[in-house]
């Protein structure tokens, strides 16, 4: 019997999306060998989560690929025997057991995100992408690698119980949403404000920062939209993966 027969068609639909999201964060540049990780928790389950195995490269993870372990750690489906990258487990085992309404939490190490990690400033208010966090995106403060599970208290503290952003200080992003496809938008969005953030520093020129009336305004609008721009997206990512390699649905 296969594991899509034997997992209920909810837990089979998370694998697929988050396999793809895997894929995505290959695709548009987003990943550190196999440093990184993006969860899911599984519906119906809220104390269990998937995540990667460690030692496969995004482009390689599917949706049978998947580790299935609880918040506490125990692996329930381990199909290729890899175990999880420790740093993976403390991060993400701390975010979705500290706010029961999130179900996918993104990881990310890329250069524009470590970078503006590292800035004292932090993100700032200077486009439309960086609007979406505007009062809007919590910091935590670099303890080393992540291996250590008493950062998990500290973790749960620093995000909050509202935000679904959190800048990890000279280390990297995180974002973290209702589903898949809304940590993904994000992750996207957060990654993007980074991006921007540090070409217009490079210039060195003055920045024009956005009025903070302005900027409250702004981050309203995207909030008041809830997932709908996640999810309106969503299923285009999933096409462009269809057409360029279907295997991360198997």
């Amino acid at each position: 019997m296969s594991l899509k027969d034997k997992v209920s068609a909810e837990e089979w639909q998370t694998r697929v999306d988050l396999a793809a999201a895997y894929r995505l964060c290959e695709q548009y540049d987003m990943t550190d060998l196999t440093g990184t990780h993006l969860s899911a928790r599984v519906p119906g389950e809220p104390d269990n989560f998937l995540l990667n195995p460690y030692g496969m490269y995004f482009e390689e993870v599917t949706a049978t690929s998947l580790i299935k372990l609880t918040l506490d750690g125990d692996v329930l489906e381990d199909p290729l025997g890899l175990g999880v990258n420790a740093a993976g487990y403390t991060i993400h085992s701390a975010v979705l057991a500290g706010r029961d309404d999130l179900n996918s939490v993104m990881h990310t190490h890329t250069r524009a995100g470590i970078a503006v990690s590292s800035m004292e400033c932090g993100l700032l208010p200077m486009s439309q992408h960086s609007m979406h966090f505007y009062n809007a995106i919590s910091y935590h403060d670099y303890e080393g690698v992540a291996v250590n599970l008493d950062e998990r208290e500290m973790l749960q503290r620093d995000l909050g119980p509202v935000n679904m952003a959190l800048m990890l200080k000279n280390h990297g992003l995180l974002t973290a949403g209702l589903s898949v496809s809304d940590a993904f938008y994000k992750l996207m969005r957060l990654e993007k404000s980074c991006q921007a953030q540090v070409d217009a520093m490079s210039t060195g020129g003055e920045l024009h920062l956005v009025p903070e009336a302005v900027s409250a305004h702004t981050n309203n609008q995207f909030k008041n939209r809830g997932t709908e721009l996640g999810d309106r997206g969503w299923p285009g990512h999933l096409r462009r993966l269809d057409k360029m390699d279907p295997s991360y649905a198997h």
